[in-house]
């Protein structure tokens, strides 16, 4: 099997994406349409016309609207292992960066982070528009957050604290439309459809979703082969700060009892993947625990940092750096001519 593109080629690649003309031009139907002034008396006989509004919807290149990432799952099948980085901060900068860096997925963190839906809408928005997959982490299992996060249009969604297979069976339910699952519909009108115009999102939008749920207590890690074989769960996601807090390690995460038990974790979890079932293994890069460990040890998805903590280190490596510069300068009592740039 072919490596995968390295971190820089795929920066390349949408480095040149952007300076590229566009491969298709929407139908003239869509440009006409756009090219009128707005008519109220136009618009709403649109709307009550329903075979108009099929008619311009099955003529239009939905990847203007919302560029085509390559599926996550996709590539997991094919045998990749996928690095990402979490958006604490949902700044649609950072989000920019991260994704012409090179990573290969994005999570927008509305868990611990301090945005909600429309925060993560203009992030998501940003990496669409490099060819970026998102991935949505909600602040908890419900009906709702799921639906609204799902609205958006992300290639992936993360569930936090799943403790059992009743709770995986749930966060799985809230994914899919019924009668398979319980999910509220507005799929005319919501961006993951590109706003009632991509007519065929209800049909593979649950195929092509990623359903991440993390196992992060003692509890849930007794049940996580269970949890790992529930229908429709694609990713058991570990989390090692939140398993040492609930093994009495808060402040010790590092500890030889939390390592053992989440090398276990991650032993059971590879286990279900070689008795055939698609699922795959994610987790959180430690200080003590890079993302190259997490690789060699079979994870399938390594997110390896997070935006707001890699700002925090290297903010303050830079005013140590010029404290110290200072101080060094006071203590030789002398000026170094140094050259200026290029001088």
């Amino acid at each position: 099997m072919a490596a995968p593109p390295s971190a820089s080629l795929r920066t390349n690649h949408r480095l040149s994406f952007l300076s590229s003309k566009p491969k298709h031009r929407p139908p003239l139907s869509f440009l006409h349409l756009k090219s009128q002034p707005f008519n109220s008396s136009l618009h709403l006989n649109l709307r009550s016309k329903t075979h108009h509004l099929n008619a311009i919807s099955s003529d239009l290149d939905i990847s203007l609207l919302n560029p085509h990432c390559p599926s996550l799952k996709s590539r997991l099948s094919s045998g990749e292992t996928l690095y990402g980085i979490f958006l604490l901060s949902f700044s649609p900068t950072l989000a920019e960066i991260a994704g012409l860096a090179g990573y290969d997925y994005v999570v927008v963190d509305m868990e611990h982070g301090p945005g909600g839906i429309s925060e993560a809408l203009q992030c998501l928005r940003v990496l669409a528009s490099i060819h970026t997959p998102v991935i949505l982490r909600v602040p908890e299992v419900s009906a709702a957050w799921t639906k609204k996060a799902l609205d958006l249009g992300p290639q992936g969604i993360m569930f936090p604290n799943i403790e059992s297979v009743s709770a995986a069976e749930m966060a799985v339910s809230y994914c899919r439309f019924p009668p398979r699952g319980v999910r509220g519909t507005a799929h005319t009108i919501v961006r993951a459809s590109g706003y009632g115009l991509d007519d065929a999102y209800v049909s593979r939008c649950e195929e092509e979703l990623l359903i991440m749920c993390q196992v992060e207590t003692t509890t849930g890690i007794k049940e996580i082969e269970a949890i790992a074989a529930v229908e429709g769960v694609n990713v058991i996601q570990t989390g090692p700060l939140d398993l040492s807090a609930s093994m009495g390690y808060l402040w010790d995460p590092g500890h030889k009892k939390v390592r053992e038990m989440l090398k276990e974790a991650e032993r059971r979890v590879l286990d279900v993947k070689e008795e055939g079932r698609s699922v795959y293994l994610g987790g959180f890069a430690m200080p003590k625990d890079p993302p190259e460990m997490l690789k060699q040890r079979g994870y399938h998805m390594v997110s390896g940092a997070i935006d707001v903590a890699m700002f925090r280190q290297a903010a303050v490596e830079d005013v140590k750096r010029f404290r110290s510069a200072g101080k060094n300068a006071a203590e030789e009592g002398e000026e170094k001519e140094d050259g200026y740039y290029s001088e």
